[in-house]
């Protein structure tokens, strides 16, 4: 189930999977956008990617999980809710066979838009 082709848009990647993968990007896509209405997207690494202030999260997906990447900061500040979910330093995996918990992946964007947000203020504040 890994993309073929190099797609340049967000619409152009989802459309490379199965239907219900599909739904489950759509859906990914949607909660990401809702909780970080200001973040510009792009394809970046392959990966459909929010940018605000910086990257802010990636997401995609493989045979039998969805990657979503929040940095190392947005795993480690929702370390208890991400037991149940194999993860590395920049990396969580959700496993399709289970239902995507989309309430946690909002809580973890938002964490990460407030972060993003903190840090550009602080290296303005550096410049004055």
């Amino acid at each position: 189930m890994e993309q073929t082709n190099n797609p340049h848009l967000i619409d152009e990647y989802i459309l490379e999977y199965p239907k219900e993968v599909q739904e489950i990007l759509k859906t990914i896509r949607r909660v990401i956008k809702e909780a970080a209405p200001n973040a510009v997207e792009k394809i970046s690494y392959q990966m459909p990617t929010f940018v605000l202030n910086g990257n802010l999260v990636h997401f995609a997906a493989f045979k039998n999980h969805i990657g979503f990447y929040p940095t190392p900061s947005g795993i480690n500040a929702f370390k208890q809710e991400l037991t149940g979910y194999k993860t590395s330093k920049g990396a969580i995996q959700f496993p399709l066979e289970k239902p995507i918990p989309y309430e946690l992946i909002s809580q973890i964007v938002k964490f990460r838009v407030a972060e993003n947000i903190r840090k550009a203020e602080e290296k303005i504040k550096k410049k004055k």
